[in-house]
C-alpha cells in the first residue's frame, strides 16, 4: 500500500532541536526519524524505524549467508549470571540494575555472553552439535555518563551480538573468519568506510580483539595506522622498546637545587641553566601518582613513570588498570606517605628506595617501556625544592612492571616494523572478539569431545553498532538542506510530490504511485491538499529519499519531473516512461 503524506504520523522541523551537537542528530529530529525523551534515549518514529529496519535486513541477510541462525533475548536479565563472570562488579556504574517486588536483582542488559553461554549450555551437549554461531539484533542498555551527539553515544541503543561456540581453537579460528569477513560485507553494502585495527579486548575478555572503525572528526576513539599496513586503536598501541644500555661507568646520581621547577618545561629550562650538556623533556622522568578503586572496594595507590616529553593517555590508564576505576590521588591518597614530596616525586632518594613495593613506601611502581634498563633520567628526589640527575634505570631503581599509558604521538615507530603511524578519528562500528573459554568456564559449557572427555567450548563474540551505523550514514549523507539517504537503506525508494491546484496532477500522482507500488517499490506520496510547492519540496530535500517525482503543472499535457535527490539533477519525461526510469534507478 502507497505510503501518504496526508496520514503518515510526521511533523518535520525547520529549526535545529537546542541539544543537538552534530548533523546527524540535528538533522533526524527535523526530519521526524527520532524524538528525544531522555538524555541519551529516543523514541523511534516511522520513518526512523523504516530506515532502521532497512539496515537490520542487510545485516540478517550476511548473517544468514555466514551461517549465523537469529535468536532473541530480554532485555531484562537476573543478577545471578552476570555475577558468576565477575561482570556485576565489573561494570560498576556502567550499568541500569533494579530490582523486582521481591527484591531481586536484575539489570537491564548492556549486552548478553552470558545469556548466550546459558542457552547452549542448557541444549547442547556434544562436540557433534557444533560449530554453532546465534545471534540477535536487541535493544542494550549502558549509564552513559555524558551521553552525547544523538545516536553516537546514547544510554539504550540497538546492537547485533553474535557469539560463536566451537570445540577446539581451529574452529574458533575459522568461525571468527566468517564473521570477520560477514562484517566487511556489510559495510561495504552500506557504502562505509571502515578501518580494522587492533583492540584491546576490555571487560569483554578474551584473545584476539579487532574493531571496525570508521573514520570521521567527529569519531570519539583515536587510533593510528602506518604506511605498512599496521593500524590499533591507541589503547592496543604497544611502544617499541629501546634496547638496553650498558650500566657500567655510569656516572652516579646527583642531587640539586631546583628552586621554583612545577613543571616539565621550567625544569628544562632550569636545567639548562645550571647543569652541563643540553637536556630536553624526554630526559626527565615524570611519575604520575594515581588511585586505583578495585572491584571490591579497596584503594590502592600506583604510580606511574613516564618519560617528560609524554602526557598520560587516559583512555590507555583506564585499560591499563580495568576494571579498577582510576582517578588522581587525593590529598587523603598522600597523607599516610611523607615521603612523597609532591612536585618531586622520584622513585629514588639519598636514603634509597622510595617506590615500588619493596621501598619504603610500598607503593607500586610501573614504568613506561622506554624507561629500560640503563637509560639515565633527571626526575624528582622527594625532597622539597631539589631534583636528581644521572639516575639510571636497573642501577639506582627499578619498578614492580611496565605499562602502557602514555600518549602515542604522529611518527611513533608501529610495533610490527611498518614504518612510522599517523593518528586519525573514528567511530567504532563492529568489533570482534574470540572470547575464548572465559565465560564457558565461569558458567560451565562443556561438551563430550570424540573421546567421550568433557571439554570446555571457545567462544568468539562479534558486534554491530545498528543505531550508530545509522547515525554514522546520516552524518556522511546530507547537505545544507537535508538528508540525502544512500538506496539500500532510505525509507522509501521514491517520493512522488503532487504540487498545484489542478485536480489532474493529483489524480496523475495516484496512479504513478500505485504503479510503482505495482512493481514492487516502496512509495510515499506527497497528496498533502493545500500545502505549497516550497512546503512539499523543503520536506522532500528535508526527508531524503534519493529518487522525487514530481506531478504538477505539466500534468496537464502528460509530464512529469524526476528529481535526483544527490545530484540535484531534474529532467522531464512523459508520465507513461516514469516507472520504466525509476525501476532502473533502484
Amino acid at each position: 500500500m502507497v505510503t501518504r503524506l496526508s496520514h503518515l504520523f510526521l511533523r518535520t522541523l525547520r529549526e535545529d532541536p537546542a541539544d543537538a551537537e552534530v548533523t546527524s542528530h540535528r538533522l533526524l529530529v527535523r526530519a521526524g526519524y527520532i524524538r528525544r525523551q531522555a538524555p541519551g534515549i529516543f523514541a523511534w518514529l516511522p520513518l526512523g524505524l523504516r530506515v532502521k529496519n532497512r539496515l537490520e535486513r542487510i545485516i540478517r541477510e550476511e548473517m544468514t549467508a555466514a551461517g549465523a541462525q537469529e535468536v532473541h533475548f530480554p532485555a531484562l536479565m537476573p543478577r545471578e549470571p552476570y555475577e558468576a563472570t565477575g561482570r556485576w562488579e565489573e561494570y560498576g556504574d556502567g550499568i541500569f540494575r533494579l530490582h523486582d517486588r521481591k527484591g531481586a536483582d536484575y539489570l537491564l542488559a548492556p549486552t548478553h555472553e552470558e545469556a548466550f553461554t546459558l542457552l547452549v549450555k542448557d541444549l547442547y551437549s556434544s562436540y557433534k552439535d557444533l560449530p554453532l554461531t546465534i545471534y540477535q539484533i536487541q535493544d542494550k542498555y549502558r549509564d552513559e555518563a555524558r551521553p552525547r551527539a544523538g545516536l553516537l553515544r546514547g544510554r539504550e541503543f540497538t546492537m547485533k551480538d553474535a557469539y560463536s561456540f566451537d570445540a577446539s581453537d581451529a574452529g574458533l579460528d575459522a568461525s571468527y573468519m566468517a564473521q570477520r569477513d560477514a562484517y566487511e560485507r556489510i559495510f561495504q553494502r552500506l557504502g562505509l568506510e571502515y578501518v580494522i585495527v587492533q583492540a584491546d579486548a576490555g571487560a569483554m575478555g578474551g584473545s584476539r580483539s579487532e574493531e571496525f572503525l570508521h573514520p570521521t572528526p567527529v569519531g570519539e576513539d583515536t587510533f593510528v595506522r602506518s604506511e605498512g599496513g599496521y593500524a590499533a586503536n591507541v589503547e592496543a598501541f604497544t611502544t617499541v622498546a629501546p634496547e638496553p644500555s650498558e650500566i657500567e661507568g655510569r656516572p652516579a646520581p646527583v642531587v640539586f637545587d631546583s628552586p621554583d621547577t612545577p613543571t616539565i618545561a621550567t625544569l628544562v629550562d632550569h636545567c639548562n641553566a645550571v647543569l652541563d650538556g643540553s637536556y630536553t623533556a624526554a630526559d626527565t622522568l615524570k611519575n604520575v601518582v594515581l588511585a586505583l578503586t578495585h572491584v571490591d572496594g579497596t584503594r590502592e595507590l600506583v604510580v606511574v613513570g613516564v618519560p617528560g616529553d609524554r602526557d598520560v593517555d587516559d583512555k590507555r590508564v583506564e585499560v591499563a588498570f580495568a576494571p579498577a576505576e582510576v582517578e588522581p590521588a587525593t590529598e587523603e591518597d598522600f597523607a599516610p606517605h611523607p615521603q612523597l614530596v609532591k612536585g618531586y616525586i622520584g622513585p629514588w632518594a639519598p636514603s634509597g628506595a622510595v617506590l615500588g613495593e619493596e621501598s619504603a613506601t610500598g607503593i607500586r611502581y610501573l614504568l613506561d617501556p622506554r624507561v629500560v634498563e640503563g637509560t639515565s633520567w633527571i626526575t624528582g628526589a622527594n625532597i622539597d625544592q631539589k631534583h636528581v640527575h644521572s639516575l639510571v634505570a636497573g642501577r639506582d631503581f627499578t619498578a614492580d612492571g611496565v605499562v602502557e599509558v602514555a600518549s602515542v604521538r604522529e611518527g611513533d615507530p608501529a610495533p610490527d616494523g611498518s614504518g612510522p603511524v599517523s593518528l586519525a578519528r573514528g567511530m567504532e562500528i563492529g568489533h570482534v572478539f574470540q572470547l575464548g573459554r572465559k565465560y564457558a568456564e565461569a558458567l560451565g559449557l562443556k561438551v563430550l569431545d570424540e573421546n567421550g572427555k568433557l571439554v570446555t567450548v571457545t567462544m568468539g563474540s562479534y558486534g554491530i553498532g545498528v543505531t550508530r551505523i545509522l547515525a554514522i550514514i546520516a552524518e556522511l549523507n546530507n547537505d545544507d538542506r537535508g538528508l540525502i539517504w544512500p538506496a539500500s537503506v532510505a525509507p522509501f525508494d521514491v517520493h512522488v510530490v503532487a504540487t498545484g491546484k489542478d485536480p489532474v496532477a493529483f489524480e496523475l500522482a495516484e496512479k504513478l504511485a500505485a504503479r510503482l507500488e505495482g512493481d514492487g517499490l516502496e512509495v510515499v506520496l506527497d497528496d498533502r491538499p493545500k500545502v505549497s510547492p516550497g512546503v512539499k519540496f523543503g520536506d522532500a530535500e528535508l526527508v531524503g529519499v534519493p529518487r522525487i517525482l514530481i506531478v504538477g503543472r505539466g500534468a496537464a499535457d502528460g509530464q512529469v519531473e524526476l528529481w535526483d535527490r544527490r545530484t540535484g539533477e531534474r529532467t522531464t519525461l512523459p508520465a507513461d516512461e516514469a516507472t520504466a526510469a525509476v525501476r532502473a534507478l533502484v
